[in-house]
């Protein structure tokens, strides 16, 4: 192995590996960019979404659907409670969110912008290519949900 951690064996995962979070990263920036119209971030776009189509969910299944931490989650649901975005409604234990009328409005009138910018991304694709990178890709993802992380540290030979 060499110093940067590439081999034979692995360079090619890497790169893929490196390709994908860039591509991420370049998505994520592109979306917060378009979104900045509208006054929401990507990821407060995400958990919107995630709200309309679960409403009413609770906390703890949103933060499920997400990619942020359960702290995250709770920060980003006040400051769109805050904005009159969602709404909270305690039962018992529960706090379930949906979205405001505010909302709603929101989210009907960016949810199909989005959809297709972020579609717009993968123009540069085929059909066939599309249909191909999307079962790769879930093949990939329910590989990681069976993956359990090793152990870092390694026995000195």
């Amino acid at each position: 192995m060499d110093r940067r951690g590439f081999t034979d064996d692995n360079k090619l995962s890497l790169l893929i590996w490196l390709r994908m979070v860039r591509f991420y990263q370049r998505s994520n920036q592109l979306s917060n960019d378009h979104l900045q119209h509208f006054g929401v971030t990507a990821a407060q776009f995400d958990m919107l979404a995630q709200v309309l189509i679960h409403q009413p969910v609770s906390q703890l299944e949103l933060a499920e659907h997400l990619t942020i931490s359960r702290g995250g989650v709770s920060h980003m649901l006040t400051r769109l409670e805050k904005d009159n975005l969602i709404v909270r409604d305690q039962q018992w234990k529960v706090k379930y969110i949906s979205l405001t009328e505010k909302g709603k409005d929101l989210m009907e009138k960016v949810m199909p912008i989005q959809s297709d910018f972020q579609a717009s991304l993968f123009d540069v694709l085929d059909d066939t290519e599309k249909k191909n990178l999307h079962e790769m890709m879930i093949k990939v993802h329910r590989y990681s949900l069976q993956t359990e992380v090793p152990n870092p540290i390694r026995e000195e030979s």
